[in-house]
């Protein structure tokens, strides 16, 4: 019985042992076979990686794109609202200046009317300077007529202005105005008894043209009543010797004693 349990427990061991081998031939089998399997998996993987990584870049890449196309569509606003303002405001500037050269072709129209207006009324005030000059007192003649000859002939020059015209005779009237308010001390030549002597003329306003001699030893005085030169007597030799040097600011103001005509009686 024993012995027979002995051989019985053998074949068990055996079948046992032939099972474990079994089992580790099924699994070394098993394992060459998912080998290959877990390779293509683990290289499947990391191409799905590599792929997610390309497509992050991708999409970084198109996120900074509308980043930057959002920040160019702004500035595009921003360039578009300061272009209508602009604008908006250049229409109100081309329509004052539309207004403005309206009015000025209106002015040229009016300049061409005043023109006409205006020459003949210088040409009045010319002529009464002229007048005005030669019925006056004799006093810087060469210097008078030399100006209005100067004004006559701006007169007849096409290439002076209005304006420049005006401007040169209302000067005239100015310097003539002058002359009554000031007093004057200046040499010049005058014909005595048929000789053209060198006198001192001394103005005073238009009241007074008197003159002396260089060696202060005659005074005269011009008479506008009868249009001539008269001599005065000695006792104005100081007078107008002390309105010399006042004139010629080598003394204070002072008074001085002058011949005056007496108003005529138009009664």
């Amino acid at each position: 019985m024993s012995t027979f349990a002995y051989v019985r427990s053998g074949r068990r061991s055996l079948r046992i042992a032939g099972s474990m081998a079994g089992i580790a031939l099924l699994f070394s089998a098993s394992m060459a076979i998912a080998e290959p399997n877990i390779d293509a998996a683990i290289a499947e993987e990391r191409q799905g990686n590599d792929q997610s990584i390309a497509s992050q870049k991708r999409i970084n890449v198109i996120d900074d794109q509308t980043d930057e196309m959002a920040s160019e569509y702004r500035t595009t606003l921003d360039t578009i609202e300061s272009l209508r303002v602009y604008n908006t405001q250049l229409e109100k500037l081309i329509a004052s200046q539309e207004a403005e050269l309206a009015s000025l072709d209106e002015q040229i129209g009016n300049v061409t009317q005043v023109g006409r207006e205006v020459t003949p009324l210088m040409l009045r005030m010319v002529e009464a300077l002229v007048n005005f000059v030669d019925a006056d007192v004799p006093m810087l003649v060469s210097e008078r007529q030399e100006r209005l000859g100067q004004l006559i002939g701006l007169m007849d020059r096409a290439d002076v202005e209005d304006s420049e015209k005006y401007r040169r005779i209302m000067e005239a009237y100015q310097i003539e105005n002058e002359y009554g308010r000031t007093i004057e001390v200046y040499q010049d030549t005058l014909s005595i008894d048929g000789e053209e002597r060198t006198l001192d003329f001394l103005r005073v306003g238009r009241v007074a043209l008197l003159y002396q001699t260089l060696d202060g030893e005659e005074v005269g005085a011009w008479d506008q009543q009868a249009r001539e030169w008269v001599e005065l007597p000695s006792e104005y030799s100081d007078s107008v010797r002390k309105g010399i040097r006042i004139a010629r600011k080598q003394l204070a103001p002072d008074m001085i004693r002058v011949p005056v005509a007496a108003p005529e009686d138009k009664s």
